[in-house]
C-alpha cells in the first residue's frame, strides 16, 4: 500500500490570541512546507476566532456547533501542527483550554509537530518544557524536532528568516518517517476495520 494513497488530513492549530499573528504565519509556514513534499489537506484553527465559541462552557456537551466541528477535525487529524505564543512562561490559556476539551485517548499516536514564538531564546525551552508534557498526556507522537521563532524572524507578520526557514525544514525532514509510517498504519486499521483484506499489502 503506498504511503500516500490520500492526502494528509492537517490541522494546524494556532494558539495565538491576536491577528495578524506571527504564531499563525509559523503554523502556516510549517502547514505548506509539509504540502511540499506530501499531499495534504490543511485546516487552519485560529484560536483568535475560534475563543468566543470557548467562552464559558464547562463541559463539552455546552460547547456551540462551531467549536464541535473544530474538536472533531484535531481529534480525525492524520498530523497536527501546533503553536503557541509564550506567554507568561507558558502556553496561552486559551490553547491549553481547548485542548482541555479533546477526547483524552482521541490523539493516541497521533503525529504532532510542536512550535512556539517568543521574544527572547529564553523562552525556546516552553516546547520540551510545557508543549511535549501537554501531547505525552495525550500518548500522541510528538515528533522529535520543534520550531522556535523570534519575532525578528518575521517581517509583516510573515516568515523572513532564511535560519527559520532552514529549522522547518529539518523538522519536517526528522518528522517525514514518522508520519508516513503512522498513516500507513492508520490507513490499515482503518481497512481492516472496513473488512478489507490487507494480508497482501
Amino acid at each position: 500500500m503506498s504511503t500516500e494513497s490520500r492526502p494528509l488530513r492537517a490541522v494546524a492549530v494556532s494558539g495565538s490570541l491576536t491577528a495578524p499573528s506571527r504564531t499563525t504565519a509559523l503554523v502556516e509556514a510549517i502547514t505548506e512546507a509539509f504540502g511540499r513534499v506530501l499531499p495534504i489537506e490543511s485546516h487552519l484553527i485560529a484560536l483568535n476566532e475560534l475563543g468566543p465559541h470557548l467562552a464559558g462552557a464547562l463541559t463539552r456537551k455546552q460547547l456551540p456547533p462551531e467549536a464541535e466541528a473544530e474538536l472533531q477535525r484535531i481529534e480525525n487529524a492524520d498530523l497536527l501542527v501546533v503553536a503557541t505564543p509564550v506567554y507568561r512562561a507558558s502556553f496561552t490559556g486559551l490553547f491549553k483550554y481547548l485542548f482541555d476539551f479533546v477526547d483524552q485517548y482521541a490523539l493516541v499516536d497521533t503525529p504532532v509537530l510542536l512550535a512556539a514564538t517568543g521574544g527572547s531564546e529564553r523562552h525556546a525551552l516552553i516546547i520540551e518544557h510545557q508543549l511535549r508534557p501537554l501531547f505525552g498526556f495525550f500518548q500522541s507522537l510528538a515528533l522529535p524536532v520543534g520550531v522556535y521563532a523570534l519575532d525578528s524572524d518575521f517581517t509583516d507578520y510573515a516568515v523572513s528568516s532564511e535560519q527559520l526557514a532552514e529549522r522547518i525544514d529539518k523538522a519536517i525532514e526528522r518528522a517525514l518517517p514518522l508520519v508516513r509510517s503512522s498513516l500507513v498504519e492508520k490507513e490499515t486499521v482503518e481497512r481492516t476495520l472496513a473488512g478489507e483484506d490487507v494480508s497482501a499489502d
